[in-house]
């Protein structure tokens, strides 16, 4: 057993670090910069206090910031455990004193770890694992900045035009073409439908005919124009501009994402399964840390994917199942839209989502049930290193 416990709050140019011994008491507090001397020193310090004894470093994150802390623990062969800082907040309500300081949440770390015994450790996986992190983390970034300016763009049409905006669907690219080119009603009266048909086909937009008919009907419901329709309409070429460009963005990454995923040993396991793509496989990779070591059962798996629901009892009531508090939120995501996925694509998905949904089950509780299913299956097949296969269903003799 562990003799020294060493928190770790961790921050962008400095982290604060406490460490204690079995009895709970501090016998370091110190600040220390982001910075490869100051982190060994810190790391040497704890060593010659430990005096021989195991230390186990336990800190709020996992990424990120302190990467360079991670790695360097990591380097001298050091136990690392992950404390979430929901769980830091919740604890601290039962130590003396209201402020909030760094140390304190440092004092914290380091005595929910000496206290606890259901702290995942924090493995930083191999080379594929961490960049394909850091890919599908830039890949959420650059659809949340589209998003953002889809959003924008809506709300300045709008303003502008706001039949058009009713009649385009501005996740697609031909919208997005159409909006690159003509912006306002008076210009896409002039065009008309004919030839804005053609100058859509130019361009090899699908569906040209009906999206220039639906553009223009649009246009012929508005001839009032509006006040600084001229500067709309700058605006709303821009944005449109910004959101294609995201798009040739995100069409990059995820060909990189596949390059990298389909490189992994485990990748054709993993894409066997009905709904698992190359994006949410390299998601549940990152999200176990490459590998199911760190998940004996697939219970285990499960509970961590937030698709193994809790009891909540209380008094007489008994039998009251609901959603984990403490879950990882992108591999949630990862089961749930893999089983909505199979769910029509996999005939044996669907057979049991119907019957879910027979015995009374809503939509999202079919899904949940059909998701913890599947965890099972996957489980099992990463374990044996084979792929998933359709099976017919039996036939009565």
């Amino acid at each position: 057993m562990s003799q020294i416990w060493a928190g770790i709050d961790c921050g962008k140019t400095h982290h604060h670090c406490v460490a204690m011994d079995a009895d709970g008491k501090a016998l370091l507090s110190r600040r220390v910069a982001n910075d490869e001397p100051e982190l060994l020193q810190l790391l040497g310090d704890v060593l010659d206090l430990a005096d021989g004894r195991e230390v186990t470093w336990a800190m709020d994150m996992t990424g990120g910031e302190p990467g360079l802390l991670i790695a360097t623990l990591v380097n001298h062969a050091q136990e690392l455990l992950y404390i979430p800082g929901r769980m830091v907040n919740r604890a601290s309500d039962a130590y003396r004193g209201e402020g909030k300081t760094d140390a304190r949440d440092a004092r914290i770390i380091a005595d929910q770890a000496r206290m606890r015994r259901d702290l995942q450790p924090i493995r930083p996986g191999d080379e594929a694992t961490i960049e394909l992190g850091l890919l599908t983390s830039h890949r959420i970034d650059l659809v949340a900045d589209r998003t953002r300016t889809i959003n924008r763009l809506r709300s300045v049409l709008t303003g502008m035009f706001p039949a058009l905006e009713r009649a385009l669907e501005l996740t697609n690219a031909g919208p997005l073409l159409l909006l690159s080119g003509y912006q306002t009603p008076a210009a896409l009266r002039r065009i008309g439908t004919s030839r804005l048909t053609t100058w859509l086909r130019n361009r090899k937009v699908r569906g040209a005919e009906s999206l220039a008919k639906a553009a223009v009907e649009a246009a012929e419901r508005q001839h009032t124009a509006v006040v600084g329709e001229t500067v709309i309409a700058k605006m709303v070429h821009t944005l449109t501009k910004e959101v294609m460009s995201l798009n040739e963005k995100i069409a990059e990454m995820d060909k990189l994402i596949e390059g990298r995923f389909r490189e992994y040993e485990l990748a054709e396991v993993i894409l066997s399964m009905p709904g698992m793509g190359p994006k949410l496989g390299a998601e549940f990779l990152v999200a176990v840390g490459g590998s199911l070591d760190g998940f004996p059962t697939a219970d285990r798996l499960a509970a961590f994917g937030g698709v193994a629901p809790a009891p909540h009892d209380s008094g007489k009531t008994s039998g009251n199942l609901r959603r984990p508090q403490r879950y990882h939120r992108r591999l949630q995501r990862v089961f749930y839209t893999s089983a909505l996925v199979s769910a029509w694509s996999d005939p044996n998905s669907k057979r049991f989502y119907d019957r879910k949904r027979a015995e009374g089950k809503g939509h999202v509780q079919a899904v949940l049930a059909l998701a913890r299913r599947r965890v099972n299956v996957l489980w099992a097949l990463i374990r044996d290193r084979r792929c998933y296969q359709v099976l017919p269903p039996a036939t009565a003799r």
